[in-house]
């Protein structure tokens, strides 16, 4: 075991050296849970720490974030108010610069149901000791009585509470060089997640001229999404040189980062079912117009041909130029960045109409599912 933990400690340190002198600033890295990518990102910001005279270059979201807030919830044996507390740590210095709106309005698009307040030290500058939350109707708050949020409501605040920290100059302006973020979907549903997607792409778009970006995922939609957004996107032109995907994969208890900007990202088995669950549980948002999209491109590239109009021909699709124009309009992210209700039923109809078109010509084997290899 020790051997191993071994080998995979000195892979994490050549994969970040890899990512440190790739060109492109933009990173995305696909891989399931427990390969290593939260690994990647403590090895990563040890890695340029040692070449920035053992001071931080960059800024970070990962786990590690996530576990800065713990809840006080014993009011039974305390008497407290319930309320999240905010570890201290090396961020405190920066919290006086950010406040209850900025990190109001990173949350505006994902429409809570519940508002908070800072309550900040003493000494203001230590930054914030705690933050409580309150129940919220109509934009007002129902009443003074702190509730705790669930658990994919208290990720999506830790997610904008550190876009807000994003914002800071006198932070990122010292740590300049890079944003490594891991997973920031964990705990989320589907609608949230992509959501999230649309944060993280506000947030490339804004900064990627200036520094690296490093995105990992575990979640095949959320970098389905991406990957669609960048490079196939309305602004894909201006990421053209600036993008590099992988996948990393432990291959026999060595990870390597696998290059997929050439190859067919061969996924569209996980996309195919996170359609087919949606269909299944009659679920179907706008946003998963963007995933079939993306499946049904890379079932052109693997077929050679590279349009999706090719494998709307191909499965019996009438009309296949106004159906592809469609399918590019719902999938682009203002569609379905403020559209929390459920697709209207022209739309069901269709996307289901060429989900099971796909099945019946390529009878693929998806989870769940009844075709046949």
């Amino acid at each position: 075991m020790n051997d191993i933990t071994t080998v995979i400690g000195e892979n994490l340190k050549e994969l970040s050296e890899k990512i440190f002198y790739l060109n492109e600033n933009i990173i995305l890295i696909y891989a399931f849970n427990g390969t290593g990518k939260t690994r990647l990102s403590v090895e990563y910001k040890n890695f340029t720490k040692r070449n920035n005279d053992d001071n931080h270059a960059g800024v970070y979201y990962n786990a590690y974030s996530e576990d800065l807030f713990v809840w006080d919830n014993d009011v039974e044996n305390t008497g407290s108010r319930m309320k999240l507390n905010v570890i201290p740590s090396s961020l405190n210095q920066y919290h006086s610069s950010i406040d209850e709106n900025s990190v109001r309005e990173k949350l505006s698009i994902y429409k809570p149901k519940f508002d908070f307040k800072f309550k900040m030290f003493d000494d203001f500058s230590i930054g914030i000791e705690s933050i409580t939350f309150y129940a919220r109707t109509n934009n007002e708050i129902e009443s003074e009585e702190p509730i705790k949020i669930s658990r994919g409501e208290e990720r999506i605040f830790i997610w904008c509470f550190f876009l807000a920290l994003f914002d800071v100059q006198g932070w990122t302006g010292q740590q300049n060089s890079h944003f490594f973020i891991d997973d920031p979907v964990s705990s989320l549903d589907e609608h949230n997640i992509f959501i999230t997607a649309s944060t993280v792409l506000d947030l490339i778009d804004e900064h990627y001229e200036q520094r690296k970006i490093v995105i990992t995922t575990h979640h095949v939609g959320f970098f389905s999404i991406l990957s669609d957004w960048l490079c196939k996107g309305e602004k894909a032109s201006s990421y053209k040189r600036k993008i590099h995907q992988y996948i990393l994969k432990n291959d026999d208890s060595s990870l390597k980062l696998l290059s997929c900007k050439k190859d067919v990202f061969m996924y569209h088995l996980e996309l195919l079912q996170i359609l087919q669950n949606a269909i299944n549980e009659h679920k179907l948002y706008a946003y998963h117009f963007a995933i079939l999209r993306q499946a049904l491109e890379n079932i052109s590239s693997f077929l050679g041909i590279g349009r999706i109009s090719y494998v709307l021909e191909q499965i019996g699709i009438d009309d296949t130029d106004t159906v592809a124009r469609i399918i590019n309009t719902l999938s682009h992210k203002t569609v379905f960045r403020y559209e929390m209700k459920e697709m209207v039923p022209d739309n069901v109809e269709l996307l289901t109409d060429i989900f099971n078109k796909i099945q019946q010509k390529y009878n693929f084997v998806i989870h769940g599912g009844t075709g046949n290899e």
